[in-house]
């Protein structure tokens, strides 16, 4: 089941449409749809996150994650990002500028949903047993 299937489940079952939906979260026309061709951006994951209450790994994985899960990847993300603002291990830079402090953040949440995404990926790949519904 893609993201956008699991997003029109959900609508479904609180019997609101994908477009009544993404102008209730202010979001252009379509935006959801468009989102089995790319990846969203964190902030309007999370408010599709919200709006129907479920983590953003259900929303991108059809499954939830562990408290262990959350701890290893907020500790994964902090650490990246500690690197990234020390400049451990060279500057990080774009076209030879710093990265600014707001892109930053957006580095920051848009590398946590990848974190997420693999951490899921990686559990069914290693371990497929233990992991079965």
């Amino acid at each position: 089941m893609t993201l956008k299937d699991r997003i029109k489940a959900l609508a479904n079952e609180r019997g609101i449409s994908l477009p009544a939906l993404e102008a209730e979260l202010g979001f252009g026309n379509s935006t959801i749809v468009k989102w089995d061709k790319s990846t969203p951006n964190a902030e309007k994951l999370n408010a599709v996150a919200k709006f129907f209450n479920v983590s953003m790994d259900y929303l991108l994985n059809g499954t939830e994650l562990t408290e262990k899960d959350n701890k290893d990847i907020s500790k994964d993300l902090e650490n990246i990002m500690n690197k990234l603002a020390t400049n451990e291990d060279g500057p990080a830079s774009y076209d030879g500028e710093e990265i600014p402090d707001d892109d930053r953040e957006m580095f920051a949440a848009q590398l946590e949903i990848m974190l997420r995404r693999l951490k899921t990926i990686n559990k069914e790949k290693y371990n497929p047993n233990k992991n079965k519904k």
